[in-house]
């Protein structure tokens, strides 16, 4: 049952995010609505609970762009909450141009990659303290096959597609290497690609197209609601199904490197996350 259950869902005040919340809230969960703009969040937060009739839906708002409200998030959480039951990574954007955050960080890379990685470490003990402990991580299928150190943030080259196929294929990488470091913790991570969905970040980087923000729901819902998602750990899922990335997320030299790297850019140290 997940009507017991407290949930994360960064980028919930659209899209696919937003229908995700949707659909956990009516199934009476806790939902943690997350979104970067306050007024925006807190309409959503109101359609929700006139919908659903479940008033279990809590606003929280931070800019990913900027790796300070990223850790503030993760402390206001902390806060209000005993245990965090699914941590549910789905905030992304596509950026056609490349722009450089406040942290001196390319968008793309701080937003869809590196917020992940620093989120995720930070509510890691909140995590471990439930008995029903999920990550889950919305990637693509439009993820790259290669990487290059060299150019993780467009220092050589960008390109918007570029820049978003990286941010996926990393999200996947770390996917699989925090599976790895939490195997014996119960706690269980897997992506996903929820399908070409009709949404702000297709449109702004495929022009438009795609299916609907229901069909786009269906495999995260899964993952948090299915007794068999809960016994597995470091897939990556395709229409409820595991599937197989990339062959490089599979390398563990450099899942390392990827690894080593995104704990010297955001400070976040994994061994001091999990006591």
């Amino acid at each position: 049952m997940i009507n017991d259950r407290i949930i994360l869902i960064t980028g919930s005040t659209d899209g696919i995010g937003k229908q995700v919340a949707f659909e956990l809230a009516g199934r009476r969960a806790t939902v943690l609505l997350h979104g970067s703009n306050a007024g925006k969040a807190e309409r959503v937060r109101n359609e929700i609970v006139r919908k659903t009739c479940n008033s279990k839906i809590q606003v929280y708002t931070a800019d990913f762009s900027v790796m300070e409200q990223v850790r503030a998030l993760a402390d206001h959480i902390k806060r209000d909450h005993s245990k965090l039951d699914i941590l549910i990574n789905n905030a992304g954007v596509y950026m056609s141009r490349k722009e450089i955050t406040a942290d001196g960080l390319e968008m793309t890379f701080a937003v869809n990659y590196l917020s992940v990685f620093i989120l995720t470490l930070e509510l890691l003990n909140l995590v471990n303290r439930s008995d029903y402990k999920r990550i889950i991580n919305v990637s693509s299928q439009t993820h790259a096959s290669h990487i290059d150190f060299q150019n993780l943030q467009g220092e050589k080259r960008y390109s918007g597609y570029g820049a978003y196929a990286l941010s996926k294929l990393m999200e996947i990488m770390f996917t699989f290497e925090l599976a790895v470091k939490l195997w014996d913790t119960g706690i269980t991570v897997n992506c996903l690609d929820p399908g070409v969905i009709s949404t702000k970040l297709l449109h702004a980087g495929w022009g438009g197209g795609g299916a609907s923000v229901e069909e786009g729901a269906v495999t995260p819902v899964y993952l948090a609601t299915s007794q068999e998602a809960g016994k597995v750990n470091g897939k990556y899922f395709i229409n409820k199904g595991i599937s197989k990335p990339a062959a490089i997320a599979y390398n563990e030299a450099i899942r390392a490197k990827l690894w080593e790297v995104s704990e010297q850019l955001s400070g976040v140290r994994f061994s001091h996350h999990l006591l």
